[in-house]
């Protein structure tokens, strides 16, 4: 037996696993004084696993996350920093055992110091965790200290630091499409996996099932109605193709709303079926974290239950923003409650400018419904301005009264009913001016916010975008705390889109279960706005490439088209409009994609495939076009922006 001296005094270590320790590492590993013989065993066996393998020799990120899941406090650290130095005294005067990799001893210490950095974004020495949480460097730690912090972390129950004896290799809080996607695609690889879902009841009671916004509140409910919309206008167009209507045509709300929540009930319980054949657990229970690797799930009677993982998936998407003014979650409705309404929402008002209030103000309409939209500011925020310029136009010529630059103040209801009867009384946005309005139903559409504040993650230390409830994640989906990922809505300065979460949620189970490397790339991700003139777009708006590149860098292509179908019923001419934006210094590639017209998904999707393999403006020239359809535009574009030149279509 040797021994050496830890935290001022003597301990006895065996010296054969020092020198299998040392060999496997050229880090000075230094252990505080509990449990020394057996930390250093499991440390030992831990260096081995990384060496095992030789490509993960340099592989910073998983030597970091190795040493984090084996040792309650870990500091990264180099021999002759006073700072590292007393940050180890701290925890010595603590009595509190803790493992030290010395980076200056290490010849990979560029590799860790980058994982460190891309997992913390602090480049400064000692680096200090405690339970996988990122304290910080010595300032950050010692003020964690005098403040009580660190000491609640040393004494927070950390649940069985052997992964074997977890509950689950994984634990998925949310059952939206990205939650769903990620259980169902580790539990392919022979993980046990687990999935938490639950759905606060909104201030008018509506809730729903699994299958998060998409399925049961969003893009499934909002596509069928607005082809409810469509078909009301193709009813009208059949006449002039010799259709005749023995009776008058009206739309009756309730065998829509049933229809589509008959549909979107089918979707669930496929949705159900599959986590059962995928051999995924499925709690409908709400997930807060009570501990580093411990979930506490409370179901809809209170009763709680509590499970443990390995490794945890934030999945817990948005919900609509309420305004806080008098009235608004008493008598408003969001799209929470919209496509569950069991009465037609009649004369309404849409508050906000989001894609979410277009799209709803749009099908209301064509429906036939009289449809307001109150705007504090621009439309469509984040989009391209010239395109939501053309959609508002448009929706004003279909009957959308738009009152700009006004914000609630107070939502009164005058009557009882079904619908009620409401009064909405707003000030404009300079201050000066006052309006007051009467509507059955107030539709709110002002934003979404992420449900991150009430699970539990600043219990273990999951950083969050302190304003917006977001989590910065690095490009891997993890938080700050290695063991914990996120994906879909709730992550800083991402798309929300359903598609994008379905993605990342798979490609992330494949690099924690298959060994997979593949990362899930946000650039060029198509959409679409389905507005009553639905917008695709895919790549920068034309804002974002001047920004980009320069105004005198860019070349704008542009058009207006009248598809052939709408010729006949002889309405909207020149109404719809394409154009691309492309980079001049790069071949002309196109950047920013851009349609205003019927299908415009089924558009935009075949050009996103193109633009992900560098579409240039010559290969759209070079491309015979499919006659007569409205895509063939793009292949035919001739006038530039700046030219000022005419963009009307005629005929063939």
């Amino acid at each position: 037996m040797g021994n050496s001296v830890c935290k001022g005094k003597t301990v006895f270590m065996d010296t054969t696993r020092i020198k299998s320790l040392q060999n496997s590492s050229t880090g000075v590993i230094k252990a505080g004084e509990h449990k020394i013989k057996s930390h250093l065993s499991t440390e030992s066996q831990g260096l081995s696993c990384f060496t095992q393998d030789h490509s993960d020799q340099r592989d910073g990120r998983k030597i970091v996350q190795g040493f984090l899941g084996q040792n309650k406090v870990m500091i990264f650290s180099v021999t002759s920093c006073q700072l590292s130095a007393q940050v180890k005294e701290l925890f010595r005067s603590m009595d509190v055992s803790y493992c030290v990799l010395e980076l200056d001893q290490r010849e990979d210490r560029q590799e860790i110091q980058q994982a460190l950095w891309e997992l913390t974004e602090q480049r400064e020495l000692p680096s200090v965790f405690v339970n996988r949480q990122h304290i910080g460097d010595w300032e950050k730690t010692s003020q964690a200290h005098r403040e009580g912090r660190l000491q609640a972390l040393l004494n927070m129950q950390e649940v069985n630091l052997s992964p074997d004896l977890y509950d689950y290799d994984l634990l998925v809080i949310g059952g939206g499409s990205g939650g769903l996607a990620a259980a169902k695609e580790a539990a392919t690889y022979g993980k046990k996996v687990v999935v938490l879902d639950y759905v606060t009841p909104t201030p008018k009671g509506t809730t729903w099932g699994l299958g998060g916004t998409c399925v049961n509140v969003g893009c499934i409910p909002k596509k069928l109605m607005h082809q409810a919309a469509i078909l009301g206008q193709a009813i009208r167009d059949s006449q002039r193709y010799g259709w005749e209507l023995q009776e008058k045509v009206s739309h009756n709300w309730s065998n829509m709303r049933q229809a589509v929540q008959d549909h979107i009930g089918s979707l669930r319980f496929g949705y159900s079926k599959a986590l059962r054949d995928s051999k995924v657990t499925y709690v409908n229970a709400y997930g807060e974290f009570v501990g580093p690797h411990q979930i506490k799930a409370t179901n809809s009677k209170g009763k709680e239950t509590f499970y443990t993982a390995a490794t945890f998936i934030i999945a817990t998407g948005e919900r609509p923003r309420y305004l806080g003014i008098p009235g608004d979650k008493e008598y408003c409705i969001t799209s929470d409650d919209l496509f569950s309404l069991p009465q037609s929402p009649s004369r309404t008002l849409v508050v906000g400018a989001s894609y979410v209030a277009l799209e709803c103000a749009g099908f209301l309409a064509g429906l036939g419904l009289d449809i307001s939209v109150m705007v504090r500011s621009i439309l469509l925020r984040g989009f391209d301005q010239h395109m939501a310029s053309k959609i508002g136009e448009h929706m004003e010529q279909h009957g959308v009264t738009f009152i700009r630059q006004f914000v609630p103040t107070k939502i009164e209801r005058l009557e009882e009913g079904s619908p009620d009867k409401l009064k909405v009384t707003a000030k404009s946005t300079d201050g000066k001016e006052t309006f007051e309005g009467e509507y059955n139903t107030v539709l709110l559409a002002v934003g979404r916010d992420a449900c991150t504040r009430t699970i539990g993650l600043d219990t273990v230390g999951v950083k969050i975008n302190v304003k917006t409830g977001k989590i910065p994640v690095n490009e891997e989906e993890q938080t700050n705390v290695p063991h914990i990922y996120a994906i879909g809505d709730v992550l800083e300065g991402k798309l929300e889109l359903t598609p994008v979460a379905i993605q990342a949620g798979r490609l992330l189970a494949r690099r924690l279960y298959a060994e997979h490397s593949t990362k899930c790339d946000y650039t060029n991700v198509p959409t679409t706005v389905f507005t009553p003139l639905e917008y695709g777009a895919c790549g920068l708006s034309e804002e974002d490439s001047i920004q980009k590149y320069g105004e005198d860098n860019i070349e704008v292509y542009h058009s207006n088209f009248w598809p052939l179908e709408w010729t006949v019923p002889a309405r909207d001419n020149n109404t719809c409009y394409a154009k691309i934006i492309c980079h001049k210094q790069d071949s002309e590639r196109v950047v920013g994609f851009h349609v205003l017209g019927p299908n415009s998904g089924e558009m935009t999707q075949g050009f996103a495939a193109a633009m992900k393999c560098g579409m240039t403006k010559e290969q759209l020239d070079n491309t015979i076009g499919i006659h007569p359809v409205c895509a063939e535009v793009f292949t035919t574009l001739s006038v530039t922006k700046r030219s000022g030149g005419d963009i009307a279509k005629g005929g063939c």
